[in-house]
């Protein structure tokens, strides 16, 4: 069997300044609700429903794609994906109106949703198995620095600028990006080829449908109020944009120490055990939210315990799968990124009918329920001892 390419130092870095790009595109919105309500006329709800409806868009996309596109090389997939990302974002800086901005966001995430789950499955073909987890969590950073680096500055960019020069900057960061990927991945990368065999043997598997169901419970849970945080933290405390860009900021940093302890210690601890912990940890911070609204200390202490917990939580997942099922790893992956977004239409979309009917409360609350179920299934997946003869 051929031997795969050499992946160079940076190949890995390279990899996850590509999911940074992904996360800021896609949670771009959440930094600019007010501005987007304002300069387009439209209300605080609708401007949401371009995180439901992108949501949508990447949860469908990401398995279809996954299965159109896996006989493709790496490099040539990963960097076309980058480069489209890229445009869409550029063409977003211009768009005239709120139907223009909607349909150049459906059209950049139907691509985009290639991205995430294809970059975890090469982390797959360039280092040694001991390595994968955590490569794996190491790209799946990108994701943490687009909540702690990313959304901070489209806050802050869009409440002094305009969103115009938000989209802009993540265009302009999507080039970037796209240029050191084509120098960093090696060339001749393929995955196994993804085929109608593969997803029934997903679909048979009680471990992988169950963490799957994990990753859905946990982003519906968190997505009930992550879409709307900058309103609520609004409405609930008085707090100005520089409060609401703190707030994200603390909830990203943390995001960021999360994955890093993750990573750090799954390789020894498992990804069950380090599972467990992230999950527990997303649970505490957002039942602190809810007891907490009303008061910005507490629901920003509450954002920093939820912020360990968010990105590490979902990259523990990737991990999951991958382990579970290695020759799957293509698909599952995929299917998790599908159903993560899934999780993000689902709560996004209850989000949106509770904000719009002043329900601001019961808001946490609700996303208490969701994160309390997605825990009891973590338990479930426990692995079993292998039994000595």
């Amino acid at each position: 069997m051929e031997n795969p390419p050499a992946a160079g130092r940076f190949t890995p870095t390279a990899l996850m300044l590509g999911n940074l790009v992904t996360g800021c595109s896609v949670l771009a919105p959440a930094g600019m609700l007010p501005e987007l309500s304002t300069g387009l006329g439209i209300t605080i709800h609708a401007a949401g429903l371009l995180i439901t409806f992108g949501a949508i868009t990447l949860c469908i996309g990401s398995p279809l794609t996954a299965w159109l596109t896996s006989r493709i090389e790496r490099r040539t997939l990963l960097a076309t994906t980058l480069a489209v990302l890229a445009l869409g974002n550029l063409a977003s800086a211009f768009a005239p109106d709120y139907t223009s901005l909607l349909i150049i966001r459906l059209v950049m995430l139907a691509v985009g949703a290639l991205y995430t789950p294809q970059a975890a499955g090469t982390a797959a073909l360039i280092v040694p198995v001991e390595r994968r987890g955590s490569t794996i969590a190491y790209i799946f950073l990108g994701w943490s620095l687009a909540a702690a680096v990313g959304l901070p500055l489209i806050t802050f960019m869009a409440s002094r600028y305009g969103w115009r020069a938000a989209y802009g900057a993540i265009g302009a960061l999507g080039c970037v990006s796209f240029l050191l990927l084509l120098l960093r991945l090696p060339a001749g990368l393929k995955g196994t080829p993804v085929d109608l065999k593969t997803w029934s043997a997903v679909g048979r598997s009680r471990t992988i449908l169950l963490l799957l169901a994990i990753t859905m419970l946990q982003m519906s849970g968190q997505f009930v109020v992550f879409t709307f945080m900058g309103p609520l933290l609004k409405k609930l405390t008085d707090a100005g944009p520089d409060a609401i860009g703190m707030v994200f900021g603390i909830y990203g940093v943390c995001g960021f120490l999360g994955v890093v302890i993750a990573t750090r210690i799954v390789d020894t601890w498992g990804p069950f055990r380090t599972s467990l912990l992230f999950t527990c940890l997303l649970l505490a911070g957002i039942t602190g939210w809810a007891l907490g609204a009303g008061s910005l200390v507490l629901m920003a202490l509450a954002v920093a315990i939820w912020g360990l917990g968010f990105a590490s939580t979902n990259s523990m997942q990737q991990v999951r799968l991958v382990a579970a099922a290695p020759p799957l790893a293509s698909a599952t992956v995929a299917l998790n990124t599908s159903v993560l977004y899934i999780g993000q239409a689902v709560g996004s979309a209850i989000g949106g009918l509770l904000f719009a009917r002043e329900l601001l409360h019961p808001l946490g609350f609700v996303a208490v329920g969701f994160v309390v179920l997605a825990l009891i299934l973590v338990v479930l997946t426990r692995p079993r001892p292998v039994a000595t003869a």
